[in-house]
């Protein structure tokens, strides 16, 4: 079992999580809803744990396949629903940009395999209703 510890610390809603390791993240709400952009917003911090994830997958499938991978960035946009609460994402889109010398198909069969079979957080997103597509770019 994993635990977590998240106390306020800054105001009424700038929070610190704790992960058991000992990492820290600091979350906030904006500054229209009374927060004081102390730090990340908890469901943008779904996104960046989406992109986590899958890239920490496709690095390692790519290696297995003896690619190398010499830079490697994620572009995240989600949709959420409007006017309901709790307010879930609707639809993600990832661009992930390659750069190395790595091979197209490969990197989209890694980016498949963790999209669809390995990577937990994008299961979870997509058990909660979000369509989640995907692009590969592999750049200078």
């Amino acid at each position: 079992m994993i635990n977590i510890e998240v106390k306020r610390v800054q105001g009424d809603f700038g929070f610190e999580a704790r992960d058991a390791y000992g990492h820290t993240v600091r979350l906030d709400s904006s500054p229209e809803s009374g927060g004081e952009n102390f730090g990340v917003r908890p469901m943008q911090m779904l996104l960046m744990g989406l992109g986590g994830c899958s890239g920490i997958d496709i690095v390692s499938i790519l290696k297995k396949q003896r690619q190398v991978v010499e830079g490697f960035n994620m572009f995240i946009e989600g949709d959420r629903e409007q006017g309901t609460e709790p307010s879930l994402w609707t639809t993600i889109n990832i661009v992930f940009e390659l750069k190395g010398d790595i091979d197209l198909e490969k990197a989209k069969r890694a980016c498949e395999l963790s999209m669809d079979k390995y990577c937990s957080a994008a299961a979870t997103l997509r058990k909660a209703g979000a369509r989640i597509s995907w692009e590969v770019r592999i750049v200078p």
